[in-house]
């Protein structure tokens, strides 16, 4: 008899737990958006050292382009940006963890991380630069990287990319450790964002190094997070706010601050040449 109300009150609670899940559930507690609003605070990831996405100043105030959208996005929100900084190989994986709520770091839309990833609607379009040695003559084109050495971001689409064109790559964590790699010689060439590559030669004109090619087709930079019904509803929110930003002008006028140029208007003509 004692077995049977043991088993009968173990049953029970059971139940009751199983109940308690379900609620969890229906209140929205898994809708990321809703969990986000009832903490106050958005946690945003990016690696704080990629001018001028996302950089420290002379200040050692974390700022850029990729900063200010975050802001605006948590402002629209209703709710506190919190900024994590990291490597690039370690947000993608804090995020599947769910230690961080986006990823907002100049972020290009691949075929692969579209099978893995949601993205909203892309707020700007970058082409990549191809940087060597200002005395290499061996490299003009990308097919030149064939049997080459380059350094990129581990996992970046320009690791990626240097990879399709027969290159062998090397791990970088910055990408003032990657153009220091090529203007030293350790390896023959990096793949970059063309804007961020013209703005690290810009704040460094003696530097040894030069632009030869750009990919002819801009990529498309937008946020990724979380698949699933989860972050149904965030992703809608934060495409409403970069509508509005668009809208609003604040898109653009935070481009050609930190970059010179609107670049988050599609228009390949925008684009510069080497």
């Amino acid at each position: 008899m004692k077995r049977k109300i043991a088993w009968m009150l173990t049953a029970a609670l059971c139940m009751a737990l199983l109940s308690g899940v379900g609620a969890y559930a229906a209140d929205g507690e898994d809708d990321l958006l809703a969990s986000v609003k009832d903490k106050g605070e958005l946690t945003i990831a990016m690696e704080g050292n990629w001018s001028p996405w996302t950089y420290h100043n002379e200040d050692d105030q974390l700022v850029g382009f990729d900063v200010e959208v975050g802001r605006y996005i948590a402002e629209y929100l209703d709710v506190e940006p919190k900024f994590v900084e990291g490597e690039w190989d370690g947000l993608f994986a804090g995020m599947d963890s769910k230690r961080y709520d986006l990823v907002i770091n100049g972020v290009d839309v691949t075929e692969d991380r579209s099978e893995k990833y949601d993205f909203t609607d892309p707020y700007a379009y970058i082409r990549t630069a191809l940087v060597v040695r200002a005395d290499n003559e061996d490299i003009t084109s990308f097919e030149d990287l064939e049997g080459k050495t380059t350094s990129n971001s581990i996992g970046s689409t320009y690791m990626e990319l240097a990879e399709q064109y027969g290159a062998t790559c090397e791990g970088v964590d910055s990408l003032g450790e990657t153009m220091q790699m090529v203007e030293s010689g350790r390896v023959d060439a990096t793949l970059n964002a063309e804007v961020s590559v013209l703005d690290y030669l810009n704040q460094r004109p003696d530097a040894e190094l030069k632009v030869v090619a750009y990919t002819e087709q801009a990529n498309l930079v937008a946020i990724p997070m979380r698949k699933g019904e989860e972050t149904a509803s965030m992703l809608e929110a934060v495409n409403e706010a970069i509508a509005a930003m668009r809208e609003d002008g604040t898109l653009t006028e935070l481009s050609e601050k930190y970059f010179g140029a609107d670049i988050t208007q599609p228009a390949e003509e925008q684009a510069q040449e080497p």
